[in-house]
């Protein structure tokens, strides 16, 4: 029943509406899926399931921490600054393009933060900031993190010049996007609105590009140095089915 409504919820209710029932919901959930096959890395809880989530068909099983509102790709990207940064030490300032719910209030309780977050339109952001044209000088930031947001904008090329021109020489950039399995050349077309061909397309009804294995060289193209982590190589089977990542996942860490 809670599963059935779930995906009603996730595939209905308006993004930033989602955003504010979701932490009601959360301690409900979190309590009902306890268990100890699953682990989420960012806030230490075990489950014996987790949630599903996609769009129109395209659900995954296991993919949310009912707690934390983590998916596959934020647990990576915690456990990746956990083993291989100083995100957690260092004093820094940073830019969090798009706040997801499961780092928002971890990362503003930090005090070797400056910690800056803006988007468009989310409830939860500091300031509204279109990446195409960033209002902020050259060499700015520290840390950047700006995740599935470039499938959506109309520019992404123009986009990252921007968050390339504001990241500090030597900083850190995160932009984790969408791809598609086997697709080599990223797909891309910001003319299509119907919902229902962006989904066909795109793989959900807000995207305007389907990136494919070219995706780094266009972060290169842009100013970006960029080094992959790889799940397979970085985690043993254990710790991927323990804490629910996907295996062919590919973090994508780009600095300048």
């Amino acid at each position: 029943m809670i599963k059935s409504l779930f995906k009603f919820a996730l595939n209905t209710i308006p993004r930033p509406m989602l955003i504010r029932l979701s932490y009601a919901a959360a301690p409900i959930l979190a309590l009902f899926y306890k268990g100890d096959r699953f682990e989420d890395p960012i806030d230490g809880r075990k489950y014996r399931k987790l949630l599903p989530y996609g769009y129109k068909g395209r659900q995954r099983e296991n993919a949310l921490a009912p707690a934390s509102l983590s998916l596959e790709r934020h647990r990576l990207l915690w456990l990746y600054l956990q083993r291989e940064s100083k995100f957690f030490d260092s004093k820094q300032s940073m830019l969090h393009v798009a706040p997801e719910q499961c780092f928002y209030g971890r990362f503003r309780k930090m005090k070797n933060l400056d910690y800056l977050t803006a988007d468009l339109d989310s409830p939860i952001a500091d300031v509204k900031m279109d990446i195409h044209d960033i209002q902020y000088e050259d060499n700015h930031f520290d840390v950047i993190f700006c995740n599935h947001v470039l499938e959506h904008v109309t520019d992404d090329r123009q986009c990252m010049r921007e968050l390339c021109r504001v990241l500090k020489p030597g900083g850190l950039a995160i932009m984790q996007v969408p791809f598609k399995a086997g697709q080599e050349v990223t797909d891309e077309d910001p003319t299509i609105t119907d919902p229902e061909e962006r989904i066909r397309r795109f793989g959900q009804y807000d995207h305007v590009r389907q990136y494919g294995a070219d995706y780094p060289k266009r972060l290169a193209e842009e100013g970006f140095k960029v080094e992959a982590y790889k799940v397979r190589e970085a985690f043993s089977p254990e710790e991927i089915k323990r804490f629910a990542l996907m295996d062919g996942e590919v973090l994508y860490v780009c600095s300048k």
